[in-house]
């Protein structure tokens, strides 16, 4: 294995630890490379952000170049390369949530906080999001901190909510766990630890079961498919036809296969064209 910039290499203590994590975490997978994105969770549970050493952590892991990982970690929101806050208040401002008091709340905590957008406060507590949609729209208006749901918000509640994280309060979320986890903490998770919270609290709320019940109430079901007939459109087979997983290579399969019309690409050839930023 070749190491990556060492000048930017962890301590040997950090360095050790992280890499018995790394391990755990490269089992779980048949091409290394496909640990990259918790990786980088794992870095960023370090650091509080995927900082250079962090960079240079997964490449020399992955034997990647730092200019393939770094690629990742500016294409996804999730991934901070500043030192982000405590807590991450992300403020749903899309066409549902606004117009039920996303737009009031958001306008409120950044008067409040004194920050705009993917900004944070003074004292390294709040990083604050405007964010296009979390998926959440039965509970419109909604905030998240940290990834954690907080339904129904007003511009009072949300402001409470965060007046009590920078209390250093301990706050729970409307779904979800017992309380909400610091920025570093949810990033460890993420990389596929378990903090022992998993099965806490609401996982669905009436809202969103309410299209379940009805389908029970009154005796709806799902179409079945036609005798023989797997929908030979979609390739898609029925949900009893049993385990369907594809194997390495076979169709269906992204593992260990170039894009449709592609050449096949080693590692190596990969690095050359990036260029290689190791120093043997």
């Amino acid at each position: 294995m070749t190491v990556v910039n060492t000048g930017r290499r962890y301590d040997d203590a950090t360095h050790a630890r992280l890499a018995a994590d790394a391990a755990q975490v490269l089992s779980r997978y048949p091409d290394p490379r496909s640990a990259l994105l918790p990786l980088l969770h794992l870095v960023q549970s370090e650091d509080g952000f995927v900082s250079p050493s962090g960079i240079a952590f997964c490449a020399e892991t992955l034997d990647l170049s730092t200019a393939q990982v770094s690629a990742v970690a500016t294409f996804y929101t999730q991934y901070k390369r500043r030192p982000n806050g405590e807590y991450t208040v992300g403020v749903c401002t899309n066409t549902l949530c606004g117009i039920m008091g996303g737009d009031a709340i958001w306008e409120d905590l950044t008067e409040r906080l004194g920050i705009g957008n993917d900004e944070t406060t003074a004292d390294g507590k709040i990083t604050l999001e405007r964010i296009e949609c979390n998926a959440a729209c039965d509970y419109a208006p909604v905030m998240m901190i940290n990834w954690e749901f907080f339904d129904n918000q007003t511009p009072e509640s949300a402001a409470d909510v965060v007046g009590r994280l920078i209390a250093g309060e301990p706050v729970a979320p409307t779904r979800g766990p017992d309380r909400v986890g610091t920025f570093k903490e949810v990033s460890r998770v993420l990389a596929g630890f378990n903090d022992g919270h998993a099965n806490e609290g609401v996982a669905a709320g009436a809202p969103t079961l309410r299209g379940l019940e009805l389908a029970r109430a009154h005796g709806w079901t799902a179409p079945a498919y036609p005798d023989g007939d797997s929908d030979s459109d979609s390739g898609a087979a029925p949900l009893d036809a049993g385990d369907t997983t594809p194997g390495v290579g076979e169709p269906q399969s992204s593992t260990d296969r170039p894009a449709a019309g592609a050449q096949e690409r080693s590692g190596e050839q990969e690095k050359t064209e990036h260029g290689s930023e190791k120093e043997s």
